[in-house]
């Protein structure tokens, strides 16, 4: 197989953020060229010049390119569907949905992003929690599933309590609201004593995961975040096989070693087709009272990894007695954040840049007239 073939097959994987779809299935993938010096060309065609998901998908295709060996450099050349071409992705995009029933009840169009690291203790839980407040506060509906099924502490660190229980044969996620908006948790925290060990293996494990994306209702939210245990392993590879449309936002502290360490979380991320969306780089020093900054971590990092692996620094996170006093009373530091706070910042970029929520600036929906609607004409 040529490394063109190698691309174009790679390419089957990334999906257009409103369809779920892939772009080669729907057409949006034309010549495709690797040179002897590692450089590929590609013809993307976009459904509309002006497209605003435009920038998520040359980033999606460049990181495909490249988890590529012989490609070291990507070329990308962009265009617009004839109307031919378009009136053909309609007809096949109606096709894919009428035909591919989801494993969930989470839309391909719902942004799902896997919280992770390469090693324990950098403060991923805090991560997760903060950024689904802030979300939340945004007015959105935030689904929260704690996927680190050996070390759950999303129940404490969010103050939600009580027993899940069972509707339409579904488990019913727990939901607290903040401001105008909703967080809906699943965890072993509210299935399990707190202090309990669980003596699971592996493919134990991978059914728990499995039942909480298969057998829970997750409708009606805007984004499913998801903590995973550090590392690689069973759990995210269950997950990348039920939710082909996840990304994953990489945490690390600034110390080279942590940096190291996550790399190897990338590398797993992108050999398993889930886009890396950005790193967060958590515990970036302490500010003390005087206003004198301490890097007891180190530095540079965070940096450094987004650096290698092409995408943004999504955050610098200071350590704050704030976070930790918040995490023991279940009450996430971002609710007592100003505006230009840190947590508020890294969801005003999960927001607007990183994973807009559906519909938020789409123009495959607007331009199909809506599946939906569509759908049901035919039906």
């Amino acid at each position: 197989m040529t490394a063109a073939d190698q691309l174009r097959e790679r390419l089957n994987q990334v999906l257009d953020p409103e369809l779920g779809a892939s772009i080669v299935e729907l057409g949006m993938v034309g010549t495709i060229d690797v040179d002897s010096n590692g450089l590929a060309k590609i013809q993307i065609a976009l459904t509309t010049a002006g497209c605003p998901l435009r920038a998520q998908i040359e980033r999606d295709v460049r990181e495909a390119a490249l988890s590529i060996e012989a490609v070291h450099a990507v070329e990308l050349v962009m265009g617009v569907l004839e109307p031919e071409a378009k009136a053909e992705l309609m007809r096949r995009a109606r096709t894919i949905a009428q035909t591919r029933a989801p494993l969930t009840s989470i839309p391909y169009q719902t942004p799902v992003l896997m919280i992770a690291s390469g090693k324990g203790g950098v403060g991923k839980s805090s991560v997760t929690a903060n950024l689904a407040v802030a979300l939340a506060e945004r007015g959105l509906r935030v689904g929260v599933l704690d996927a680190d099924i050996w070390g759950f502490s999303l129940s404490r660190l969010l103050g939600i309590e009580g027993d899940v229980r069972a509707s339409g044969g579904k488990m019913q996620p727990l939901e607290k609201c903040f401001a105008q908006g909703s967080v809906k948790l699943l965890s072993m925290g509210l299935l399990a004593d707190e202090d309990q060990a669980l003596l699971w293996r592996g493919l134990i494990v991978q059914k728990a995961v499995a039942q909480f994306i298969e057998d829970a209702d997750w409708s009606g939210i805007d984004y499913l975040l998801i903590d995973t245990p550090p590392g690689t392993g069973d759990i995210a590879m269950t997950l990348a096989r039920l939710l082909p449309q996840m990304g994953q936002l990489l945490v690390t502290t600034p110390a080279h070693a942590a940096q190291r360490v996550a790399q190897r979380a990338a590398d797993f991320a992108r050999k398993s087709n889930i886009r890396v969306l950005g790193v967060i780089e958590n515990m970036s020093g302490v500010t003390c009272v005087c206003g004198q900054r301490h890097a007891f971590f180190g530095e540079g990092g965070g940096r450094e990894l987004s650096d290698e692996l092409g995408v943004p620094l999504l955050a610098e996170i200071e350590l704050g007695v704030a976070i930790g006093v918040g995490a023991d009373l279940g009450e996430p530091a971002v609710v007592h954040e100003g505006p230009n706070g840190p947590f508020r910042q890294l969801a005003e970029r999960v927001f607007a840049d990183i994973a807009p929520p559906a519909g938020a600036l789409g123009c495959t929906a607007r331009m199909l007239d809506s599946l939906e609607r569509a759908l049901h004409v035919s039906s």
